[in-house]
């Protein structure tokens, strides 16, 4: 059985994204379809872990956030590619859905580049404490 990922998609990404996502099967939304257009990160975080989604962003404040927080949800995965197009950018989404999509539902920050996903599990505290 294939899981069900939700996603939320942040400001900076293309919102045809989303649209290509769902096309492929994903439930995906951008922040602009449900009037957070200008919403603050920590509003995205509340509204993603209320919803059980991922966020995907560009933007590394969210992993500083979910560590601060002390955070086991919501996961975030950061891409580090700018100017993807919406078609580019959901393949690139697709793509590391298909290496970790499993560690972001049991709760992860991922961040993925043209060449590799860094994935560490949540919550980001360091164990030795």
């Amino acid at each position: 059985m294939t899981p069900t990922f939700r996603l939320l998609l942040d400001q900076g990404l293309p919102r045809s994204a989303a649209a290509r996502l769902r096309a492929a099967g994903v439930d995906a939304i951008h922040v602009a379809e449900i009037g957070m257009w200008a919403a603050l990160d920590e509003e995205i975080l509340e509204q993603a872990r209320q919803s059980k989604q991922v966020v995907v962003t560009l933007d590394a404040d969210f992993h500083t956030l979910l560590a601060l927080a002390d955070a086991n949800a919501p996961s975030v995965l950061r891409l580090r590619v700018e100017r993807l197009n919406g078609e580019a950018c959901a393949r690139m989404i697709l793509d590391v859905l298909a290496v970790c999509g499993s560690e972001l539902l049991a709760g992860a920050a991922a961040t993925a580049d043209l060449t590799r996903v860094r994935l560490r599990r949540l919550p980001l505290t360091d164990p030795g404490r």
